[in-house]
């Protein structure tokens, strides 16, 4: 029996956590290959610990004197990011970090079934979508990432100087009838400025930004707070725990509320069925639902590494469809080309759109002028309402 009354937590963390750091670094090379070349190939790790940011990994452009031209350029690409996230700690500073550059040209044995439209790898895609916020995303991770994008607004702003760059949530949130209805406990740790700030000097600084992103009710006098619990957190970033790209991969996408394929995003070109599969999936749960046709819809899609068409395509709309899940898979592959190639097109993914997906989210976002997000558009509605 499915439970309807429950308790379900997830966690964010902000764009100075460590790993988030390194996601930031290896999305911002990828734009930088995109912007030179919309069919760049790019495989890019990052590793920051103090004072050092290492990068690796492959990368290809069509003209090898540009490839040469573009590696001496991404010891500044790592500062800039590191700039932007606000780090100057004596430790780690964007200014003095020592950064190692190891990327070097992509395995011909790899780029030969890429080159003929194939998937760069093979695996298993989960997307997923779900009645409980108006972007259609599970609460507690919606409103955890919520949380942090305004903190770190208000820090850059100006009207926070004395919060730092790393930062973590985590809510849990009550359930009832299915529906999400009060939350039962609130963790944030911040980074800060001075060692004579305690835990109450930050609550008082971060309660009337956490109030004013959750939906009116959800805080309770019965919500149990737990701000910078363990005291003083001054010394944060890659100074105070290593990072590395890829960690966080549960934050990044329905906070542990959906299955998820394994395949990390950050650092990888669309060619890479791990993250534009990923994308094409929750574009199609997401019509889905704001279809009308379900509730709450997963639906996942596998690729073989070379091969075009996808293996298999699956839906799961947990017993809330209004239609049977056979028949809106059929319909959801007359609407898409899931091809790798038919979902760089359709989803204009060839573009420098990544950095700003590194952190708070890969999914929940607002679509973008330039194309940015283009995976959260409600616009394939008509269309499979027709295929069906």
């Amino acid at each position: 029996m499915k439970m309807s009354d429950y308790v379900f937590a997830s966690e964010s963390v902000s764009e100075g956590h460590p790993d988030k750091v390194c996601d930031r670094v290896s999305d911002a090379i990828l734009d930088a290959l995109l912007t030179q070349e919309p069919t760049a190939r790019v495989g890019c790790e990052t590793f920051a610990t103090t004072n050092r940011v290492i990068v690796g990994g492959e990368v290809g452009l069509s003209d090898k004197d540009r490839l040469d031209d573009f590696m001496g350029k991404v010891d500044q690409i790592v500062r800039d990011c590191v700039r932007d996230i606000g780090y100057e700690q004596d430790k780690f500073h964007w200014n003095t970090i020592e950064v190692q550059n190891y990327l070097h040209a992509q395995s011909a044995h790899i780029s030969q079934g890429v080159d003929r439209d194939g998937a760069g790898d093979q695996g298993i895609m989960f997307g997923y979508a779900v009645r409980e916020t108006p972007e259609l995303m599970p609460a507690p991770i919606q409103y955890a990432h919520a949380i942090l994008r305004r903190l770190a607004d208000a820090r850059k702003s100006g009207g926070e100087p004395t919060l730092g760059p790393d930062a973590k949530s985590q809510l849990s949130v009550r359930y009832a009838d299915g529906k999400p209805v009060e939350v039962t406990s609130i963790v944030l740790s911040t980074q800060h400025s001075s060692e004579t700030q305690s835990s109450d000097d930050i609550r008082a600084i971060v309660e009337p930004y956490i109030r004013e992103v959750l939906p009116e009710g959800w805080i309770t006098p019965k919500t149990e707070w737990h701000v910078n619990p363990t005291g003083i957190f001054v010394i944060g970033g890659p100074d105070g725990d290593a990072g590395l790209t890829g960690r966080k991969i549960i934050v990044d996408t329905y906070g542990g509320a959906a299955p998820h394929g394994g395949g990390a995003f950050s650092g990888k070109d669309p060619s890479k069925v791990d993250r534009s599969a990923a994308y094409a999936a929750r574009y199609l749960a997401k019509n889905v639902v704001a279809a009308g046709l379900a509730d709450r819809c997963a639906i996942q899609i596998s690729y073989a590494i070379g091969v075009a068409k996808p293996l298999s395509i699956y839906v799961d709309t947990y017993g809330t469809g209004q239609v049977d899940s056979a028949e809106i898979e059929r319909a959801l592959n007359q609407v898409m080309d899931l091809t790798p190639r038919g979902i760089r097109t359709h989803l204009k993914l060839d573009r420098p759109i990544y950095a700003r997906t590194s952190a708070y989210g890969h999914f929940g976002r607002t679509p973008e002028a330039d194309g940015g997000f283009s995976w959260e558009q409600t616009d394939l509605i008509d269309a499979i309402k027709k295929a069906l």
